[in-house]
């Protein structure tokens, strides 16, 4: 079975057709890029309100019946590494708000590629369960840590969230620099009159803490689509700012990664800046993103989805009479599914995101029902 793609808050038909390619090989869409990195969402809910990412109130949260189990995250996750993928990210929302992460880790890090290498695992978080989950997560084998972080300082940052939780930021943040997870990295999204007088601040705490500070370009991801241009401070105004007080020095070697590295004075700390807006790598993109309700996304700015709830919860087929329960469709069938609706999705994925097009239409989803 294989689907095609539908407009985002609609069921796809799923259609009887034959592979194009057969499970296991590359998932390579029409432009060449191989795709290798799987980004999983695990829930829609955050504990902060971040303006540019959600409404304080009123918004409208993934069903739960629709959520993805365990057990369905780990079989896509399954068939996605045997297709090449070597790469998971979880993310949110907020994941570490979902109960089972711990399990959710340990089942993921299980997984290895064709050739027998385990997949990396690696999260966005913004830190705040990190002092208690952190232990259990590194022991069930998490690899890699993202954590936000927009503002120092309190004030702008209870403004900016919604809530008074820096400490508890700053707290997941050391809990992290203390584990060992290398490399450690530090998200901001700079914005206008907002941060932009605290980014040598913000990569002074990161070097402290043995991190990289990443710069992120403003997106129009906001669930309340009030993203504004003039508002973005742009990659070069980013390095402007920084070169005004360390010798930037471009890292080569970038590949598929969104962000681009400077060393600073000589190394070894590094800073990165991923300018989706101003300057963007989708040509070089390899990412596919899994909404934690099931949908497929080959662009973190697509306005089409593929849904994969039809075929992980297939009806059950009666079998013939005088049998009284119905048969589950095999495991096998379940797995072909799951490889076919990721060679749509990849077959559909368009040479760029578009934002500076004129025609450049915002997705429905917010950034925290998309997942980072």
């Amino acid at each position: 079975m294989t689907a095609v793609p539908v407009l985002i808050g609609m069921r796809p038909p799923v259609v009887e057709t034959e592979a194009d390619a057969a499970t296991g090989a590359p998932l390579v869409d029409t432009h060449g890029r191989v795709h290798r990195d799987l980004r999983i969402s695990l829930t829609d809910r955050c504990s902060l309100r971040c303006t540019y990412c959600m409404p304080e109130q009123g918004n409208e949260w993934l069903a739960k019946t629709s959520i993805l189990t365990l057990d369905e995250i780990e079989r896509v996750a399954r068939v996605a590494a045997a297709d090449g993928i070597t790469t998971f990210r979880l993310t949110g929302g907020e994941p570490l708000l979902r109960q089972d992460i711990v399990e959710v880790v340990r089942r993921l890090a299980r997984i290895t590629g064709p050739d027998g290498t385990p997949v990396e695992l690696a999260m966005t978080t913004n830190g705040i369960r990190l002092p208690e989950l952190l232990p259990g997560l590194v022991e069930a084998g998490l690899g890699r840590l993202n954590i936000s972080l927009d503002t120092l300082r309190r004030d702008r940052f209870r403004e900016l969230t919604r809530r008074d939780r820096l400490d508890d930021v700053l707290d997941g943040i050391a809990a992290a620099a203390a584990s060992g997870l290398r490399p450690l990295k530090l998200n901001a999204v700079a914005m206008r009159d907002v941060n932009d007088d605290e980014l040598v601040d913000l990569v002074e705490f990161a070097i402290a803490h043995d991190a990289q500070m990443r710069f992120i370009e403003q997106m129009p991801l906001d669930a309340g689509h009030t993203w504004d241009r003039s508002r973005m401070v742009t990659r070069d105004e980013i390095l402007d700012t920084l070169a005004r007080r360390w010798t930037l020095t471009p890292v080569p070697g970038r590949g598929g990664a969104p962000a681009e590295r400077w060393m600073l004075d000589g190394g070894p700390h590094t800073v990165g800046v991923i300018a989706s807006v101003t300057a963007p790598f989708c040509g070089d993109c390899d990412r596919l993103r899994l909404t934690a309700d099931g949908q497929l996304r080959n662009c973190l700015f697509s306005t089409t989805e593929y849904d994969l709830l039809p075929i992980l919860r297939a009806s059950p087929v009666a079998g013939p009479a005088p049998v009284a329960e119905p048969v589950e469709a095999s495991p096998s069938r379940l797995d072909e599914g799951i490889d076919r609706m990721l060679r749509s999705c990849v077959r559909g994925k368009l040479p760029g995101h578009a934002i500076n097009d004129p025609s450049f239409l915002q997705p429905a989803r917010g950034m925290n029902a998309i997942g980072g």
